[in-house]
Parts: structure tokens; sequence; C-alpha cells
């Protein structure tokens, strides 16, 4: 292949083109990936025998936790086949693979039909998805933020996280939709949980195919063509010791913060608050919709201030409002009480989320750019992102939820302290090499 027919264009139009492509392969990858956690409430006691309902839901929190520790191996996997060769041929894979894990959930039979082999196969559809998703950030943070120019890159990165909660919002509007429109309680309970993931893999499915269109980036067709430098592999990602480390360090009190306050919210505001299963949809479902329109707006206010600004912001109001936040929203039982206070976390949040794809890809030259994001930053939120919700409910199990609290609130801190010691990467980014 040639320059002329890989190179993605330079014109606002192309790069807006390109960006609605590969986002909407995000939004499928993520609404697979969420829709498990949406619909946990209703198929935790299909796959477990009958125990009382946060061991139930304990159980599948820890599948979920596998999931996430999969992802390592992802990021790893398909960081470096990025790499090597190419953004595009990525991302199609690991959406392919998406759709395969979710076949499997769909189609496996309850734990009172097979017994221990429900759970077996759903870790090992986690395993698929695992794998599917820690690929998958690396590479469309990468690919989104090499075709962004310098001046609206933290704008355009930004629409990941977009597509991300837009997949979180889809898992939920179905879920909705069959709770309010299609089915009954106990028809969801019976079957009904199978539709959502049927629907993700058909959806994964015409995505892999819409995949096959995009553009290859610039970025990696330059380097590609004109470095006979190693691409992809671990010993290059080694002469990046304080880049890997900044991802990881950056990201542990993000991603913990942010999956307390989107897929765990779901079950907190029925286990701990009591709201009924519709209720707590219903507010995670209003509080996604603002918390996903202002991530485009703090990614180009980045552009204009930087970003370590924002970082900052998220880390100091982090720290001194998760324990306030969490412990006033397990007492409330108004709706409106709770959808104001997720969503003034969720706006916290959102001064990490909107601008840490871009921060990351900005630290790494375009040779290891994939596997620099993806590998380093599946570690930390497989270790904390991934493990929130099992441990969330394992201090509850032990009648002690506030441990949680300080939990999210001490990881924030940590962050906070490198969010002040490193450099704003839009004034120092790798990418202008490219």
């Amino acid at each position: 292949m040639t320059n002329s027919t890989i190179t993605l264009p330079k014109t606002t139009g192309g790069r807006i083109k390109s960006i609605i492509a590969g986002s909407l392969g995000n939004l499928v990858e993520w609404y697979d990936w969420y829709v498990y956690t949406a619909f946990s409430l209703y198929f935790s006691d299909a796959f477990f025998p009958k125990e009382n309902e946060t061991v139930q839901l304990l159980n599948t929190a820890g599948i979920f936790a596998i999931g996430f520790l999969m992802r390592p191996i992802g990021g790893w996997l398909m960081g470096t086949f990025a790499d090597k060769r190419g953004r595009k041929t990525a991302l199609t894979t690991s959406v392919l693979l998406m759709s395969v894990g979710s076949l499997i959930i769909a189609v496996t039979p309850g734990y009172k039909s097979i017994g221990v082999a429900a759970p077996v196969l759903l870790v090992i559809a986690r395993i698929i998805q695992g794998l599917s998703v820690g690929g998958e950030y690396g590479t469309s943070a990468t690919y989104l933020s090499e075709i962004a120019g310098k001046k609206r890159r933290g704008f355009y990165s930004s629409f990941q996280y977009v597509t991300l909660i837009m997949g979180q919002l889809l898992a939920l509007g179905v879920l909705i939709l069959l709770q309010r429109a299609f089915l009954t309680e106990q028809q969801l309970h019976d079957w009904g949980w199978r539709i959502p993931f049927g629907i993700g893999a058909f959806l994964a499915v015409i995505t892999m195919y819409l995949r096959r269109n995009l553009q290859e980036s610039a970025s990696f067709t330059k380097e590609k063509d004109q470095s006979d430098s190693m691409h992809g592999t671990i010993s290059a990602l080694a002469k990046h010791p304080k880049a890997v480390l900044t991802v990881i360090g950056l990201t542990i009190g993000g991603t913990l913060a942010f999956y307390t306050f989107t897929t765990y919210m779901q079950k907190f505001l029925v286990n701990s608050s009591g709201f009924s299963k519709a209720s707590a949809t219903l507010i995670s479902t209003l509080t996604l919709v603002v918390f996903m329109l202002v991530q485009p707006v703090f990614g180009l206010l980045s552009d204009k201030i930087g970003r370590k600004p924002l970082l900052i912001g998220f880390g100091v109001l982090g720290t001194v409002s998760t324990i306030p936040i969490l412990t006033l929203l397990s007492h409330t039982k108004d709706v409106w009480v709770a959808f104001a206070l997720i969503l003034c976390a969720l706006i916290i949040v959102s001064g990490y989320t909107s601008i840490n794809a871009v921060v990351k890809a900005e630290l790494f030259p375009a040779n290891v750019r994939a596997l620099g994001v993806g590998f380093p930053y599946a570690i930390a939120v497989s270790m904390f992102g991934g493990t929130a919700e099992y441990i969330a409910l394992l201090f509850k199990n032990h009648h002690h939820p506030q441990w949680f609290y300080w939990y999210v609130t001490v990881c924030i801190a940590l962050s906070l302290v490198l969010y002040i010691s490193m450099n704003d990467t839009r004034k120092h980014s790798k990418m202008e090499e490219d």
C-alpha cells in the first residue's frame, strides 16, 4: 500500500469522518462490555446457586474483575499488533473478539441446566471480552489522537469517552425498554437478559465490517515507512520507563473513580440506598447522558488551558468530595438528590476521563504508542477499575461499606501527587515529533 491510499485526510471534514467511523466501533465495543454489568442484577442467579443477593452479585462482580485481569494481555497483544500492522487492523480484530464473547453469554444455559459449566463458560466469555477491550482502549486512544490536529487534539480525542459512555447508555437504554415496555420482571430474570447480549454480538459483527473501511493513521504510516526501529515490542517500550509509570500513576485514581460512579452505581443504589432496580437504572441513565455531553467541553478546555489543570482539578475535588458524596448517597431515598450527587461526582471525574486518552498518547513516540498507551493503562485498570465493584461489595458483605469510600479517596490522592509533578503533555508532546 502507498501513502496516498491509507493516509488520513488532513482537512477538518476528513478528520471528523474518521472520528465518526472509529468511534462507532468503539461505541458498540463498549456496549457489549457494559451490558454485562447493566444486566447482572438479572442474570446473577442464572449462573450461580441460590444464596443471598449480595453473594450472587459478589460472584458476578468477581467474574467482571476476571475480564479486567485479561486486559493487560489484550493491551499487550493488540498494542503490539497495532504498532506493527496498523491501528485499523487491530481495531477490526478487537471488535470481532467482543462479538464472540457476547454470543457465548447469550446462548449459555443456566446453572440449573449444566451446573458448574455455566459459570465456567461465563468466565471464558469474559476472558475473551477482556482481551478485546484491553486492546480496544490503547488502539482507539492512539487512533483518535493521531488523526487530530494539534490545536484540537484534546477535543477530538475526548470522543473516545463520549462513545464509551454512549455504549453504557445504549446498554441501559435496552434495559429500560425491556423493563418498562416489553418484558415483566420475571421474564427478565428468566430469559430476557439474554436479548442484549444477542444484540451486542450482532452489532459487533456489523461494526467489524465498518471498521474495515477505516483509513490508516498518518503517524503510523510515516513511522512504518521511514523508521527501522522496533515497532510495538516490550524492549522498545522499556526505553520509556517514565512514560509507562506516568500512565499507571495517572490512571489509578481516575479509573477507580470512573467505575465507582458509573458501573457500580446501579448496584450501589439498589443494594445500599434501597432504590428499586428500575429507579436505579433511570438515575444511572440520566447522569450518564450529562456526563457524556460534557466530555468534549472539557476536551476543548484542555486545548485552551492545558491538560494538567484539568487533572489537578479532578485530583483535588475528588479527594475532598468522594467520602461525603458516597456517604450522603447511601442514606438518600430521593431520586433527584441521588441524581445530583452522582452527577456532581461525574463532573469532577470528567477532568480525568475527557483527556486521559490524549495525555497518554502524547507521552509516546509512534512506534510504541498503541502499546505504551494500552498495556500500562490496562494494568492499572485491571488492578483498580476492574476490582472496584468486587472490593466495594466485599467491604459491604463484611459490614464496613465506608472502607471503600476511603479506598477510592486515597487512590485519587495518590494520582494527584503525579498530576502535580508531571509535565503538561499539551506543551511537551511526543506527537510533535511524528
